[in-house]
């Protein structure tokens, strides 16, 4: 008999809960909003004994609970200890994109009734954070908008059912941070930079000057052959773990050169060698 499989979508407000939970519905899953916590091992209890067939579900669960978020960690440990495939994904944002998106729908924040919101965000991550330190995956929401936040969910959960590898590849600049959902991250700032030319200033790392620029550097070609010959061994070993989806991100300053034209490259050589690969230039359109 197939164990049923329990995803657990839960994180910040506005982070984009909602959103992949429809998502979830289109990849087939039976889904359930805010189920009390309390209520979750007698659900999966259910599920699992149910006659009906139910292959996925998906549950999410937020700061709505309350006081019942304690409860999290021994509900998650009792409902693992029953040996199910449950799996906790937790949805994060930065702090500027949050008020952003609150701003934008003019929707309240759930615990910024009395205060800012600003300071609702904060204690809404202090009382998630024992959620988050047991999720299985976190995914940053800043990156994506609306299409790219779907199409990266289904190429995670429809690629975490499948044999072959599926490889993202994120662009980023350090001074915007680090992605948080990053197996890999590789550092590309003692490359030459492009953002020093005055003619390739204004230019990315998808234009043929720049490329052309980056290309002239021993030292730059030499880095993305190791890196290349660091992903063609690492995917099998992957492979063979178990693990079928895996995040490189690649970091120069600002994310706008160096980091672009090696995650472009990487991203359409892996795709040639018969990879399934995604590539997001995540700072591209800043500065």
């Amino acid at each position: 008999m197939t164990k049923t499989r329990f995803v657990i979508i839960t994180g910040l407000s506005g982070a984009g809960k909602s959103l992949t939970a429809h998502c979830f519905e289109d990849m087939g899953y039976y889904c359930v909003d805010n189920l009390p916590i309390k209520l979750i091992p007698v659900f999966c209890d259910l599920i699992s004994r149910s006659a009906t067939g139910i292959a996925k579900v998906a549950l999410v669960i937020d700061i709505r609970e309350g006081s019942f978020l304690k409860d999290f960690p021994e509900i998650a440990a009792q409902i693992r200890a029953d040996e199910r495939d449950v799996f906790i994904l937790y949805l994060d944002s930065s702090d500027e994109v949050l008020l952003r998106r609150f701003s934008e729908t003019r929707r309240p924040h759930p615990l910024a009734e009395t205060r800012s919101l600003e300071e609702g965000i904060k204690r809404e991550r202090e009382a998630l954070q024992p959620i988050r330190d047991r999720a299985n995956k976190i995914i940053d929401t800043s990156k994506f908008n609306v299409h790219e936040l779907k199409a990266y969910l289904f190429d995670y959960f429809e690629a975490s059912r499948q044999d072959a590898m599926f490889v993202s590849i994120v662009s980023f600049g350090y001074k915007y941070g680090l992605p948080l959902d990053s197996d890999i991250v590789l550092d590309v700032r003692f490359l030459p930079n492009p953002h020093f030319q005055e003619s390739l200033k204004g230019m990315s790392g998808l234009d043929a000057e720049v490329i052309d620029f980056l290309n002239a550097s021993g030292e730059y070609n030499e880095y993305y052959d190791q890196v290349h010959s660091l992903m063609n061994y690492l995917m099998p070993k992957f492979v063979k773990e178990g693990k079928t989806y895996v995040t490189l991100a690649i970091g120069c300053t600002g994310g706008r050169h160096r980091s672009v034209a090696m995650a472009q490259r990487l991203g359409e050589d892996l795709a040639r060698a018969g990879h399934r690969v995604r590539t997001v230039h995540r700072d591209l359109a800043k500065g």
